[in-house]
């Protein structure tokens, strides 16, 4: 298996150095050539297996140059007991006859994130050792909400590794920004960016490609890559549960083997619904796949009519991790619908150039037979989350929330009765205020007496990793104007 640049088909990389380097120097997102396809009888094999072994099977698909024996011991490292709560990992728990809720809050962060972050860690480390790195990476992460934390726990002190994480000042929840600035570990850095998260996401993809800043650090013994969705390493992880979730429904006759199921899945930056469609280019019976965004609705826009243009207001709403204008891995989507490098990049250098490109029509109608996106603000968000639990007694976040209407909203206007997985981003106890606002509850508590509050309000607990930021001391305090984000590399390497 083969990676090349979604803008340069003409350099190949291995899947060690495709995970080592993060990003391509072209700026392009190192992709794999082709998609493998799952042999005929994968999914009643895997029905059976454990989540670990699942991750084993369907990652050694992308990873030929990695052992059974070396998955095998990644699986059961990042996806073992004593990192999370359940023993099925991502259990799907069905809310309404055939509408399943796939859980990726089970992890030591409670968010989707650590489903792929507890596994980079070992994939990276791996792959210096492959490719016979000598320096140290210096990982940089921009979040906007749960990456940080989550690249933080896994990489924490993680030998011949540094990261540093910036996230928008005043753009991540309390507990979220709690999570980062009391993270432990030598070999951590957090700072907050004056804007907003994709000012910290250009930032970040600047540093990347600024050649005198590279060098610097090269000369200190460090090399830059990534712990964002834009390495590959981050979205493999993710298309495992996708599959994982399947062979659930069929293991618990939910749904037959072969039947067609939609994946409805909230995201701001595309790299998780991606996940989803991989799994479909693999064969697994998706039918739709439904991107749901709340008020920052440019990919719900552009996939109703091709124009990307992220010049628009940007919203701070309840459901920040998804308060993001530019969505980088739509660059691989464009590129698996294209085949075509110099087409990826010319819509790149517009979107640079002019904040905004319009595809083909034929790439359009690819996107179309693939794809629907809906978007809601936050009143919706807020009346789904006390609508589910109202009617089913089952408590979910804003951003679960936004995919729930979501499907609302395709099945009202599609008639379609299909199966349907939702994909629940975080646990309900990290955005406790807006959560409790939807429950109609007033007088709300602030800081982490909300967690307690919601318990009460609920009778369900206070996830214990949530919980325990109690006694946990605030470390970090950096903020930085995004024009000065070097100033924080520096300050981490010394």
């Amino acid at each position: 298996m083969r990676y090349i640049s979604t803008r340069n088909s003409a350099v190949q990389y291995s899947a060690a150095q495709a995970i080592a380097q993060g990003l391509a120097k072209d700026g392009g997102l190192l992709t794999p050539f082709y998609i493998p396809k799952l042999p005929s009888k994968a999914l009643e094999d895997l029905k059976d297996m454990a989540y670990q072994q699942r991750a084993v099977y369907i990652m050694k698909m992308f990873l030929e140059e990695f052992s059974v024996k070396e998955l095998t011991d990644f699986a059961n490292a990042a996806y073992g007991p004593d990192k999370f709560d359940s023993p099925a990992v991502a259990p799907v728990r069905t809310v309404d006859g055939d509408i399943h809720c796939l859980e990726l809050w089970h992890g030591p962060t409670c968010a989707f994130k650590d489903m792929a972050l507890q596994m980079l860690p070992h994939l990276l480390t791996a792959s210096l050792t492959k490719t016979e790195e000598d320096k140290t990476v210096c990982i940089l992460v921009a979040t906007s909400g749960d990456t940080g934390k989550g690249a933080l726990e896994g990489f924490r002190d993680v030998p011949r590794t540094k990261i540093l994480v910036f996230y928008p000042k005043d753009g991540v929840s309390q507990v979220q920004e709690l999570q980062m600035v009391t993270q432990e570990g030598g070999n951590v850095g957090v700072a907050a960016v004056v804007g907003n998260f994709d000012d910290a996401q250009t930032g970040v993809k600047r540093l990347f490609s600024d050649e005198a800043v590279r060098q610097e650090l090269a000369d200190k013994g460090y090399f830059f890559s990534s712990a964002n969705s834009i390495n590959w390493g981050r979205v493999l992880p993710q298309i495992v549960y996708y599959i994982s979730a399947y062979c659930d429904l069929i293991r618990d006759e939910r749904i037959a083997l072969g039947q067609t199921v939609d994946i409805c899945v909230p995201t701001g930056n595309f790299g998780n619904i991606l996940a989803a469609y991989y799994a479909q280019e693999m064969g697994l019976p998706i039918g739709q796949l439904v991107c749901a965004s709340n008020s920052n609705n440019v990919l719900t826009d552009f996939l109703r009519t091709g124009l990307y243009d992220r010049d628009r207001p940007f919203h701070n709403t309840i459901s920040p991790s998804m308060d993001i204008l530019i969505s980088s891995n739509l660059e691989r989507l464009l590129y698996a619908l294209t085949q075509d490098t110099a087409e990826v990049e010319g819509y790149m250098a517009q979107l640079n150039e002019n904040g905004r490109y319009q595809v083909s029509s034929k790439v359009l109608d690819k996107l179309q037979k693939r794809f629907k996106g809906y978007f809601c603000g936050d009143d919706e968000t807020k009346r789904t989350i006390r609508s589910v639990y109202e009617e089913h007694g089952y408590l979910i976040d804003t951003h679960t929330a936004v995919a729930f209407s979501a499907l609302e909203q395709y099945r009202r206007e599609t008639g379609s009765d299909s199966p349907a997985i939702v994909a629940s981003t975080a646990s309900p106890f990290k955005f406790c205020a807006s959560v409790l606002e939807a429950l109609g509850e007033t007088g709300i508590a602030s800081g982490l007496d909300a967690l307690d509050q919601l318990s009460a309000k609920t009778g369900q607990p206070a996830p214990a990793p949530l919980a325990g930021l109690r006694d946990k001391a605030v470390r970090f305090s950096q903020v930085v104007e995004k024009e000065h984000m070097a100033d924080a590399v520096r300050s981490l390497l010394g």
